[in-house]
């Protein structure tokens, strides 16, 4: 026959044991990773650059600089055959955009114009300015080589390729939530000639 002491021992153990399982397993648990939710709100857009011959470096150099300086939204080139939600062209005559912000599935189109660059203006800055039309950012004209969208305003001198405070706030706030804004895309045409 067991004594009544044995089953208080025993509920005591059994009782310590799970309370030490549940602390074990509520300390053990992962906390949530702040770079994987940010992850799950960004944005990825696709360009195709096959018909901007002699523009890759400078395309990839805009693509760079809008990817390192904002969060939600990046710009991936897409593979071959795969529908971009940016297709850029290079044209003879001046830079010139639809303005958005394009969502995932959209479709925005940028022209880089050899124009400009035969009046002297960057081409890095240009192809990351236009960039920033499909990215809901209109022009800043007149304005200083600091404001990326002042485009050709800034003169030939300005080579800035970066998008400054304000112009990186709006974007992100365009892209807030992993969404495009609700706002849909302007879908006007903004040239960038003097």
């Amino acid at each position: 026959m067991l004594d009544s002491r044995w089953f208080k021992a025993a509920g005591v153990a059994v009782a310590l044991t799970l309370a030490s399982v549940s602390a074990t397993a509520a300390h053990a648990a992962p906390a949530p990773d702040p770079a994987a939710e940010s992850t799950a709100a960004v944005v990825t857009l696709r360009y195709d650059d096959s018909r901007a011959g002699g523009w890759e470096a400078a395309i990839a150099a805009g693509v760079a600089s809008w990817n390192g300086h904002v969060g939600n939204v990046k710009l991936v080139e897409a593979a071959p055959g795969t529908r971009a939600e940016i297709q850029i062209v290079a044209t003879s005559g001046w830079p010139q955009a639809t303005l958005g912000p394009v969502r995932p599935g959209g479709q925005a189109r940028v022209e880089l114009g050899s124009l400009a660059v035969a009046q002297g203006h960057d081409k890095t800055r240009i192809a990351a300015h236009e960039l920033g039309h499909s990215l809901g950012l209109p022009d800043t004209k007149p304005g200083p080589c600091s404001q990326l969208m002042s485009g050709s305003s800034a003169g030939t001198s300005c080579a800035n390729a970066v998008p400054n405070a304000a112009e990186r706030a709006r974007v992100e706030s365009a892209y807030a939530g992993g969404l495009a804004s609700r706002v849909p895309a302007d879908g006007r045409v903004l040239m960038d000639a003097p």
